[in-house]
């Protein structure tokens, strides 16, 4: 079952834009009633300017999805929804209703427009075929004349094709999402019919087809002469049996002329008394005689007659499923529509309403940026090394005072500390320069074991009693003075150790070194793991097995022969033919038993395969 879906624009609350002259009445019929003035246009609520002393202008007043709706669109579309409430004589209420909901309609648009793309729909062959239609329909030669005509009236072509095409993917979505889940039965047509058979209802009406003999305001009566006798020639043609619509594209002189002369349905009192007393007596197929008129003498043709009162269901079958298609389409519409909103992304800036916003929609959160808390950075305070306390660590500045040390580090603390008990800060060690293969002497720290002094630790404890350690003094290791006084006499004088400098120059012999002695190791490595070569029996077994057999002639590869250049050419037929007689007989055998040859050689016997018996005879 088809429908058409004509009234989508009207479901959606959409308008498309149309040229003025496009549905043209004839000329003959009555003027309609005077519209009345339509309602006041609502205001829209206005942001607060930016500068002082400014009116806003353009400003957003939704976003859907990646669309926006700007406060002219809303304008624009206030302006020609007011145009339509006036030309459809809309009442106070029902415009005042369709200007609440003309937010609502312009964000299902946008949405129905997004579903669109999203479903990769394409309708620009469609658009191209509207222009076309409204062009004929406009009797103009080109798609430019169309262009300027537009342009003439005030309208601009980008834009009312772009409406055009809007409308277009919005039914095609609605068709495909809504439209093609609805189902109807012929019982619910019936059922529908029968609660609604006044909205059936039609006044008597006629559809009328013309052939019009035009004739000039100020026409003589030679004139009107003429063309009463070419109207009169036409009816009789039509008396004899000619077809009606060809003389009307033949000899019909009015703008109907290329449809056969269609003029469409008229109801009683729509058509001017003459026209319409003429015309509504006739039953369908019958012809009025000549009518004079203003401009000039037409001739009608009743082509559908329809009484008054409700027509029976097979008549208006197709209005009664588009009736329910539209009463099924707006609440499945409208659903549709409140889950798209709760999908979308839509913004109303602040004095908007939407009238259709469905509860569980959305609303997005703005907030500004705001940096992460800086974590407090640790200050660690500048530690440096103290000897001044005897134990050689380092100590913090501005901490308390290292607790008394016992023993060896409390002589060493006492040789330190001055007599009255305050300590005294250690002089601060410049810094050493070092050179390369040379361990620094004063900046490094103690061993982990410091040498004794002042304590009773055995043989030589004495002379070392006497050895003060002074501040930045070099400090030794207790293992290897230990060893020294047990080997070598104190009291002996030590000769300085030989200083020679390190240049920067010795470097590079040391690294040449190092490398000429790890290719050496590899060497020796590669050396090791390369297996030992063949030996000489071994190979000679080779040479063995790899020469040729011979079973079957020399297995050797024979050299090609090579030509030579203005040699005799050899041929086949010159070359010596084999030998065609019977083969010598073969020579005698000679028995040396016998000593003598026999004739022929004996033949051999072959051994028997028979077991030997051994049984006894």
């Amino acid at each position: 079952m088809t429908f058409r879906i004509s009234q989508f624009a009207v479901v959606l609350g959409l308008s498309v834009l149309a040229l003025p002259g496009v549905a043209q009445t004839p000329r003959y019929q009555s003027p309609l009633n005077a519209p009345t003035s339509p309602e006041p246009q609502l205001s829209l609520p206005t942001p607060a300017p930016i500068t002082p002393n400014a009116t806003v202008v353009e400003d957003v007043v939704a976003r859907v999805n990646d669309q926006i709706i700007n406060r002219s669109d809303v304008e624009r579309a206030q302006q020609e929804l007011a145009r339509e409430d006036q030309q459809n004589n809309a009442t106070p209420a029902e415009a005042a209703q369709r200007q609440k909901d003309l937010l609502r309609d312009m964000i299902d648009k946008q949405l129905l427009l997004s579903k669109g793309k999203e479903m990769g729909l394409n309708a620009d062959a469609e658009v191209i075929r509207r222009l076309d239609e409204i062009r004929k329909q406009n009797h103009l030669d080109s798609m430019e004349a169309l262009e300027k005509a537009a342009a003439a009236q005030g309208v601009s072509f980008e834009d009312f094709k772009a409406n055009i095409r809007d409308s277009i993917l919005t039914q095609q979505v609605v068709r495909e999402e809504v439209g093609r889940r609805l189902q109807m039965t012929q019982g619910q047509e019936q059922a529908y019919y029968d609660a609604h058979k006044q909205d059936f209802a039609v006044p008597e009406q006629v559809h009328l087809s013309e052939i019009l003999i035009p004739t000039a305001a100020n026409a003589d009566d030679a004139a009107l002469a003429a063309a009463k006798a070419k109207a009169d020639d036409i009816e009789a043609k039509l008396k004899a049996g000619a077809k009606f619509d060809e003389l009307a594209k033949t000899s019909s002189g009015g703008s109907t002329a290329a449809q056969g002369g269609d003029l469409g349905i008229y109801k009683r009192g729509t058509l001017g008394k003459v026209l319409e007393d003429q015309t509504f007596d006739l039953q369908a197929g019958q012809v009025t005689a000549p009518i004079r008129t203003r401009q000039g003498y037409v001739i009608l043709k009743v082509m559908e007659h329809q009484a008054a009162g409700v027509p029976p269901l097979k008549d208006v079958e197709q209005q009664v499923q588009e009736a329910m298609y539209m009463q099924q389409l707006q609440p499945a519409l409208r659903a549709y529509l409140t889950k798209l909103r709760e999908e979308a992304f839509i913004d109303l800036a602040p004095g908007f309403v939407d009238s259709g916003a469905s509860p569980k929609e959305t609303k997005p959160q703005f907030t500004a940026y705001a940096p992460p808390v800086a974590k407090k950075k640790r200050v660690e305070k500048k530690q440096r090394f103290d000897r001044s306390n005897g134990t050689g660590r380092f100590a913090a500045q501005g901490k308390k005072a290292a607790p008394a040390a016992t023993g060896a580090a409390a002589s060493v603390a006492s040789v330190a500390a001055p007599a009255n008990g305050k300590r005294k800060e250690p002089k601060k060690i410049k810094r050493e320069k070092v050179r390369f293969g040379q361990a620094p002497r004063n900046a490094l720290p103690p061993g982990p074991a410091e040498t004794a002094v002042g304590g009773d630790v055995g043989a030589g404890a004495a002379s070392a009693s006497a050895i003060t350690a002074a501040p930045g003094a070099a400090m030794t290791n207790s293992e290897e003075s230990a060893s020294q006084a047990a080997d070598v006499n104190p009291l002996t004088p030590v000769a300085p150790e030989p200083t020679t400098k390190t240049r920067y120059a010795s470097r590079e012999r040391i690294v040449i070194a190092e490398k000429k002695a790890a290719r050496r190791r590899k060497a020796k490595e590669k050396a090791i793991a390369t297996p030992e070569g063949p030996s000489a029996q071994e190979s000679a077994d080779r040479k063995t097995q790899s020469a040729p057999l011979g079973l079957n002639g020399d297995t050797v590869k024979k050299k090609k022969k090579v030509k030579v250049k203005g040699a005799k050419k050899e041929r086949l037929e010159n070359k010596p033919k084999p030998s065609t007689a019977p083969p010598p007989p073969p020579a005698p055998t000679v028995n040396p038993s016998l000593g003598e040859g026999l004739g022929t050689a004996p033949v051999a016997t072959q051994p028997s395969t028979q077991p030997v018996s051994t049984t006894p005879n």
